[in-house]
């Protein structure tokens, strides 16, 4: 690991990993619940924060780390810390980190297809979190 890659990250544990992971279940039915009452931009923010706490819950299981640098960079540390299932989250990662600005900062509208995908990724990322964290030992 670079110098610069281990001060963006931190230490957890299997004990974080679950913690992140029920997070990520909360955050994953706040989305669902605001998408079903068409509250877009509700939705497509906590679909978001249901894949990074996801993608913490991965990255915990498999390196006992958590990334802690720029949001834009944690799929690539998501690909490094946790191999194949890694990569998987990490492609869904990348599909939510761009809405996290719009969401949360932009006051441009975020449409209902907008919503509906971010939920897609947000919920694949928990399932892959799911399985990673059942299979990890501890």
């Amino acid at each position: 690991m670079t110098p610069r890659r281990a001060q963006s990250t931190r230490q957890a544990s299997l004990v974080d990993a679950r913690a992140y992971l029920s997070k990520a279940r909360e955050f994953l039915h706040a989305a669902t619940i605001s998408l079903e009452a068409e509250n877009h931009v509700a939705s497509v923010g906590n679909s978001v924060h249901a894949g990074i706490a996801a993608a913490d819950a991965i990255s915990a299981a498999r390196a006992g780390t958590v990334w802690r640098g720029e949001h834009s960079q944690a799929p690539g540390h998501l690909e490094a810390a946790a191999g194949r299932d890694g990569a998987q989250a990490a492609r869904q990662l990348r599909r939510l980190i761009p809405l996290k600005t719009r969401a949360e900062y932009d006051p441009d509208p975020v449409s209902a297809a907008q919503a509906r995908n971010a939920l897609k990724a947000a919920g694949r990322l928990v399932g892959i979190a799911d399985g990673v964290t059942a299979s990890t030992n501890g």
